[in-house]
Parts: C-alpha cells; structure tokens; sequence
C-alpha cells in the first residue's frame, strides 16, 4: 500500500530528519538513502524498516544537520578535481570543442567534496538514526492504515457481489442440464430416430454423461469455500497480502472451469461479470500488506 511518514530525532549532536514514502508492489523493496560517510548504517536501519513492511517499494531519505558543526566535515579533494579539470580540458581539445568549466560544475562532481564523520564512528549514532526512524515508521504505519480500512471496504464488496453472481450461477445450473437433455431429444428426432425405441439404459447414460458434462456443483461448492476463507482473513490480523492473491487465484481457476463446462449463453454471461470482478478484486489484492 501506498503510505507517507516523517520523522525527527536530535541527540544533542546531531539532528536527524527522516521521510518515509512506499507505492504499490507484491514483493517487499527497501530503498534507503544516508548522508555520505553513514552508509555502515544502512544494515541496521533497513532491519527495523523490513520488521514492519513485507511489500511494496519502500524509500527511506535521511536528512542530517550536525549541530555540534564537528561531527561532520566538508573535505576539498584538490587532487581529483585536478583530474577532473584535465581530463574535461584533454577531452575539449581532442574534440575541438569548448572547455569552459565553472567551478560549481567541478564542485558537484563525485569525489570532489567528502563527507566523512569526523573523528568518531558512524555507529555511534545508530540510536538517534533509529529514533527518527521509528518515529516517521508510526505515522507510516497509521497512513497505511487509513488506506487498508478503505480497501477492506472495497474488497468485502467485491466478494459480495461474487457471491452473488456464484448464487445465480447455482441457479440457472439446473436449468441448463435440461436444456441439453431436450436437445439430445430433438437431434435423436431430427435424425429420425423415436425416443421410444432407442435403448432406454443407452439413453440414460447419455443423459447421465450430459449432466457430468454440465455439472458445476463441485466448482460452486470449492468457490464457497474461497469465500468463507476470504470472510476469515479479513477479519484476522497480520499479512494477508500473499494468502488473498492465492485464493484470488484460486477462484480464477474454479470460475473458468465453470464457464468452460456449463456450455450455455445465459451462464457465460454471469461467468464473463464474475470474472470481470474478480479482476478487479485481483488489483486491488496486489495493494494490500
């Protein structure tokens, strides 16, 4: 699910500001972004992320200021913008082009500037990273919250208007049997052939192999059972994401074994509504923790 988070820790020496963003995605993808010279801290700090996330692409920046101004320092490379400045004028020359080079160009070069955490260890400032970052995870968590109420709405709808559809569709079942046994008449009659002089027991069995044919009790009965498995999850707790796209599924294969062997115009038509809705609750399930 989609959610925003912010996030501030200070401990006196640093102050720390941290923005949570995730969009839609079925598996789990934790991006995080540090201030240079605290990269040793993206292990730690992905962990605490991964603990309360299972899907979707999560983004993590951190925003530092140092407000002690010696924990971090701006080092000028002299030496690699030299190299820089060389090899820009080398490549202009080879190429007869201009070489005009401003110095905020070469300052925002990769290597020029180094930031590095003075004269003590990145890890030392775990706490105050984790800090901020619990804090922007708790108005994360509730902004993924308000969307999940909004969508547990729309996914108990769609499930009853399937089972709806599923009600119509046992209804009509019945109906279509019969059609196909008087159509079996009829061809026998057009082919000249009396029903009262055909084998009785030949024309019960294929009556009988018809009603096999037709029958979708058993699809019927497999697709009620995804729904009172739906009805339990989401009324439960935890990650449901991964066991509805499984039953989503699931009901996709009983409700088109069901339009292949009803054979009829009337239930293809409620199967085509049943399947349009089930592609729209398989949509929405990609969404969900």
């Amino acid at each position: 699910m989609t959610g925003y988070g912010r996030g501030e820790a200070s401990d006196g020496i640093l102050k720390i500001n941290v923005e949570i963003q995730s969009v839609n995605r079925r598996q789990s993808d934790v991006v995080i972004s540090l201030p240079r010279g605290f990269d040793a801290l993206e292990s730690p700090l992905r962990k605490v992320v991964s603990s309360v996330v299972s899907r979707g692409r999560v983004s993590v920046r951190f925003h530092l200021e140092d407000l002690s101004g010696k924990v971090v320092s701006q080092n000028f490379n002299h030496e690699v913008a030299g190299k820089y400045l060389d090899q820009l004028r080398d490549f202009a020359s080879r190429f007869n082009i201009s070489h005009d080079v401003t110095l905020g160009e070469i300052a925002r070069l990769p290597g020029v500037f180094d930031s590095a955490s003075g004269s003590l260890e990145a890890e030392q400032f775990l706490p105050v990273f984790e800090d901020a970052l619990k804090a922007g995870l708790d108005l994360f968590i509730k902004s993924r919250e308000e969307e999940g109420m909004h969508l547990r709405e729309y996914l108990v709808a769609s499930v009853r208007q399937m089972k709806e559809m599923a009600g119509q569709i046992a209804e009509s079942a019945p109906a279509v049997m019969e059609y196909h046994r008087r159509q079996l008449a009829e061809r026998l009659r057009r082919a000249g052939v009396e029903t009262e002089v055909v084998d009785p027991n030949r024309l019960a069995q294929e009556v009988v192999m018809i009603a096999d044919r037709c029958d979708v009790t058993e699809e019927l009965d497999r697709l009620d059972s995804h729904f009172r498995k739906f009805d339990d999850c989401i009324n439960g707790r935890g990650s449901l994401g991964r066991t509805l796209d499984f039953l989503a599924q699931e009901m996709f294969r009983e409700i088109n074994t069901t339009g292949s062997k009803a054979n009829d115009a009337g239930l293809s038509h409620l199967v085509v509504q049943f399947k349009t809705e089930l592609e729209k609750f398989r949509e929405q399930v990609q969404n969900v923790e």
